[in-house]
């Protein structure tokens, strides 16, 4: 009888220890370079439809990678987000990802924006374009990257650091079309034209086209979107003194970068990662990039509706992402080599 008892209680014991580790699996954990109110209610959408739980750990994606780095084999991390295909190269680089196959993310996102392996996927973009203060006109020569270098727009262009993975990013794409020399050159350029030394981020330089302080400048189309859409009426006065630019519309096509993201090696809870990912690339989780960040999809189709208002459709360039971080070294010494500060 006591055999039986003591059977039983342990029995019990392990029923409940196995409902126990199946309720702690019921969630994913992760670190995220994404720093957006939008990516919150992805979140608590995510949990509600699936019941995983969402356990976040934000910061630098430097420091992240870092920090997967150290906890090695005991890291909680399920999940790496970041906000720049640069970044993901480098945690592709230190070997951090594990290959993921699932039919909807190969099915949803398009071949250039997802590594040919599985090992990361794109999840929303912004595209890197011209702008230019409306009060001063349209300048001449100004429909590509390239033209930035022309010597006719000498003393007009206000520029972000070279240290910025955008810019970095963006010279990687022309080093992959153009080759070092070329893309060296145009830097050279560029620099050239300078009405300033590199400064600020991009709100910054949109704001600085804005006033007059510079004509022409580069930035990420969701901080113009973003501008437009503020609740402050100097901030979208601000944005609508600047026109835009598509540029490379009869080439390659304007250079996008991404946020994306990566299942990792040693993730303790693979499966709702990959369920994750999938989930961001739904209907509902795309339009809310669009409409609450303005952001691009990356899935196509999603919406119809441009996240920058008064543009519409443009031709991108569909290099895949991976040449961004394949070439970000070179990249970088270029600009070093070149004066871009």
């Amino acid at each position: 009888m006591l055999r039986l008892f003591a059977a039983l209680v342990l029995a019990a014991i392990a029923a409940v220890t196995a409902f126990a580790a199946e309720a702690d699996a019921a969630e994913v954990n992760i670190y995220s370079a994404r720093h957006y109110d939008t990516d919150l209610s992805l979140y608590d959408r995510f949990t509600e439809e699936t019941g995983i739980k969402v356990n976040l750990i934000e910061g630098d994606s430097d420091e992240l990678i870092a920090r997967i780095e150290r906890e090695g084999r005991n890291s909680p991390a399920d999940l790496l987000i970041t906000v720049d295909a640069g970044r993901l190269w480098r945690a592709e680089e230190k070997g951090l990802f594990a290959p993921v196959s699932s039919e909807v993310l190969e099915e949803r996102i398009p071949a250039h924006l997802r590594h040919p392996d599985g090992l990361w996927f794109g999840l929303s973009k912004r595209a890197r374009i011209i702008i230019y203060n409306k009060a001063a006109g349209e300048p001449d020569s100004l429909t590509t990257y390239a033209d930035l270098a022309n010597p006719v727009h000498k003393g007009e262009i206000c520029m972000r650091s070279s240290s910025n993975l955008y810019n970095v990013s963006l010279l990687a794409s022309i080093i992959e079309h153009e080759g070092a020399e070329a893309a060296e050159e145009w830097v050279k350029g560029v620099v050239a034209n300078f009405k300033r030394d590199p400064q600020g981020n991009d709100t910054a330089n949109v704001n600085a086209v804005a006033s007059g302080e510079c004509r022409i400048s580069l930035v990420n189309t969701y901080y113009v979107g973003r501008m437009l859409a503020s609740d402050d009426p100097a901030v979208r006065e601000a944005a609508e003194k600047v026109a835009i630019v598509f540029p490379d519309q009869e080439g390659h096509g304007t250079h996008v970068n991404l946020s994306g993201a990566g299942v990792l090696k040693h993730a303790p809870n693979h499966d709702n990662a990959v369920k994750f990912i999938e989930f961001l690339t739904g209907d509902w989780a795309q339009l809310a990039f669009t409409q609450m960040n303005h952001e691009y999809t990356a899935v196509p189709g999603v919406s119809g509706e441009s996240p920058v208002r008064g543009t519409g459709a443009f031709k991108e360039d569909e290099m895949n992402a991976s040449a961004l971080g394949r070439n970000q070294a070179e990249a970088v010494r270029i600009f070093d080599r070149s004066g871009w500060k």
